[in-house]
């Protein structure tokens, strides 16, 4: 499908597929989508140092680099596993201008090694941050007792409600640490039933800039 470079209302861009009307990030701010959802109310909801993220959607880049960003800030010890089907291409990651937006240009190099880097294989990014690349559908994951966050940041179930399920919520469950949490956008009822439905404990959250409101689910 074609996909377009479009900016979003806090100056930072995203990409957008024409032919679903959806885009990767919120137009009402990447960034600011990004920091909310996945920083604050998922990375730092937990205490400790050492934290293993798994992204369901690699996609940009921009909440794996926000990540290694937040590492280096707090002295956090991060292993990044990042799952997606279809990687961006080399040309659209030039136009994304996310080091720029988050006066990170010291950075520009290892933002770029994020998606240059090669895939399935674990890759020492600094001596705090590692990053495995894997290039899988996200029924195809069978990690168990590993991650203590993901960040899940499918496409909407509008134009893909399969990624939106009681089995895939089950992967996912079944991948977190005991205590270990998934934080996403997506704020729907039936979302929300599918993760109690397989045991996460469910909260719902001030949204994000132009979203009412956000799901953050605990394995107890």
């Amino acid at each position: 499908m074609k996909r377009e470079i479009i900016k979003t209302s806090d100056g930072s861009t995203t990409i957008h597929i024409p032919e679903w009307n959806e885009q990767y990030h919120s137009i009402h701010g990447a960034i600011q989508e990004a920091n909310h959802v996945y920083i604050q109310h998922g990375l730092n909801y937990k205490t400790i140092n050492e934290i293993a993220v798994l992204e369901i959607g690699f996609g940009t880049g921009l909440n794996s680099f926000m990540t290694f960003l937040e590492a280096q800030e707090n002295k956090l010890f991060i292993e990044y596993v990042g799952v997606e089907a279809y990687p961006i291409f080399e040309e659209e990651l030039l136009k994304l201008n996310y080091v720029a937006e988050l006066g990170a240009t010291q950075f520009t190099k290892i933002f770029e090694s994020f998606h240059l880097c090669s895939w399935e294989e674990k890759h020492q990014i600094t001596p705090n941050f590692s990053l495995l690349k894997r290039k899988q559908f996200f029924h195809e994951i069978d990690d168990e007792n590993k991650f203590d966050v993901i960040y899940f940041d499918a496409f909407g179930a509008r134009v893909q409600p399969e990624l939106w399920t009681e089995e895939i919520f089950f992967k996912m469950f079944l991948a977190l640490k005991s205590e270990g949490v998934l934080v996403t956008y997506a704020a729907k009822g039936s979302v929300r039933r599918a993760m109690q439905s397989v045991g996460f404990s469910v909260e719902r959250l001030p949204g994000p800039p132009g979203k009412r409101e956000m799901l953050r689910a605990i394995k107890k």
